[in-house]
């Protein structure tokens, strides 16, 4: 597997952005949806990896700047024919890397409360993340989970 930046201009990746953000409304209320579209990550504060095998992208995940000590990770996404496979953990575990890199103390993250986020919550408890308040622009929102790690 090979993980790159990605400036989310390829077809794959627009289409796997896509499938993400449909995703969410079909689980989640309008109003709980805090995934970030197609040109929210291509913002300067977003740095976005996708994962790649044999030309086939496998899913992709992205690095937004809080502020210098503290970074979010958002658009975690395995494409439907790779789940199970350990791509989401690969991507994770680049991320909290690239974080450690830029000298980030803290990393967080919003996810969905329900069900179909349980695999997401188990997978970020396995690297540590802690259950945590909401942060930066969030609110109390009985459909959003937030969890953090500190990182040094």
């Amino acid at each position: 597997m090979e993980i790159k930046l990605d400036d989310v201009t390829g077809r794959e990746m627009i289409d796997l952005i896509r499938e993400h953000l449909e995703g969410m409304y079909l689980t989640s209320p309008p109003e709980s949806i805090h995934a970030l579209g197609l040109e929210e990550l291509k913002k300067a504060d977003v740095t976005v990896w996708s994962a790649w095998e044999d030309g086939e992208l496998l899913g992709c995940g992205a690095l937004k700047e809080i502020d210098a000590t503290h970074g979010e990770i958002k658009s975690m996404r395995t494409a439907a024919a790779h789940l199970r496979k350990g791509t989401a953990r690969q991507l994770l575990a680049h991320i909290i890397e690239e974080a450690r890199e830029r000298g980030y103390s803290r990393l967080s993250l919003e996810t969905g409360s329900m069900e179909a986020f349980y695999p997401a919550q188990r997978l970020y408890e396995s690297f540590g993340f802690q259950y945590c308040p909401p942060f930066a622009d969030y609110w109390d929102d009985p459909n959003s989970l937030f969890m953090t790690k500190e990182l040094r």
